[in-house]
């Protein structure tokens, strides 16, 4: 089959870009904050394989045993439909379903979608080479800019699925807007599959995101070089250090890089020039840690109704299958 190119959704919704707009908000607040979706660019995509790596980081191969274990009874539960994946990154842990429906189905679509154009452009001719007789198509974008064109190009029956927790980047009301995105994008009768990491000791979850070989602070520090690429800016990432703590009253993780002196920093493309003080903090990202039960309700309540979940032994990751 031949291998399509990809679709970049940023040409075709380019007014749910505001490209820029959401780091001169961040970093003009009293706190702070850079969204996560700055991570990825290809070298932070890069980085985020090797944490999936890394021994201390046990989310990905967690969730890639759940998926093994039972991607078979995932798609007997669905039958055929279309596979769509939000935030693809690699699509490692996702070739245990499209295994799964090669048993079912002689031919199928998978559209896996990523803001990272060059492990989706790898990901995709990968795929289409080990399946050859599935339908594969990155889509190149946000989840916003996904969603709406998964609205207007709907066949059915449909599977969305969003793993490795990466809901846990979202606050409780960006979730629950997020969660209402999904359940609107969906016919009736289609299916929606979630990965959701759950709550364990903090000594756990710290060690997860403070890695004794350093890839998770080069990970977070990388955002910095992302932003200078992209907005022409100056900043040093050698003036900031990486530090992850988990908040036991909000049950997240929250990832900061902390600046060691005073300065001034430049992005060129967005006019805007921030001063940072010794010891001050930009929050990069938060992972909250769910309640298995709670987020079921939560998923009820938009519409999505829970299936039937799965978890490892150690009660440590879940996986939910709602239907709209």
């Amino acid at each position: 089959m031949l291998i399509k190119t990809l679709t970049v959704l940023d040409e075709q919704y380019q007014a749910l870009n505001n490209d820029g707009e959401d780091v001169i908000q961040g970093l003009t607040q009293t706190h702070k904050t850079l969204p996560p979706k700055y991570f990825y660019d290809d070298r932070g995509s890069e980085l985020f394989e090797q944490i999936c790596e890394l021994p201390e980081y046990y989310p990905t191969r967690t969730e890639a045993n759940i998926l093994s274990q039972y991607a078979d009874e995932i798609a007997s539960i669905i039958g055929n439909c279309e596979l769509v994946e939000l935030g693809s990154g690699s699509s490692t842990k996702t070739r245990s379903l499209l295994d799964a429906y090669q048993k079912i189905a002689d031919s199928g679509r998978y559209l896996p979608i990523d803001v990272s154009g060059g492990i989706l452009k790898t990901s995709v001719i990968q795929l289409q080479q080990k399946y050859p007789n599935f339908f594969i198509q990155g889509l190149l974008g946000t989840y916003e800019q996904a969603l709406v064109y998964l609205k207007s190009t709907h066949p059915s029956p449909r599977l969305v699925f969003f793993l490795g927790s990466s809901l846990g980047n979202f606050n409780p009301q960006e979730c629950e807007h997020f969660l209402h995105q999904i359940a609107e994008t969906l016919n009736p009768g289609d299916y929606f599959l979630l990965g959701i990491d759950l709550q364990k000791p903090k000594e756990i979850l710290e060690a997860a995101y403070n890695d004794s070989q350093g890839v998770t602070a080069a990970f977070n520090l990388n955002m910095l070089a992302h932003l200078n690429w992209r907005f022409q800016g100056n900043f040093d990432l050698s003036l900031f250090t990486h530090q992850a703590i988990y908040n036991q009253v909000e049950h997240q993780i929250e990832m900061y890089l902390h600046s060691q002196t005073n300065h001034l920093v430049s992005l060129d493309i967005l006019n805007l020039q921030v001063s940072f003080q010794a010891g001050e903090s930009i929050l990069t990202e938060i992972s909250r840690k769910f309640d298995l039960e709670n987020m079921q309700q939560q998923l009820a309540a938009q519409g999505l109704k829970p299936v039937k979940n799965w978890t490892d032994s150690q009660q440590w990751f879940g996986l939910i299958l709602c239907q709209a």
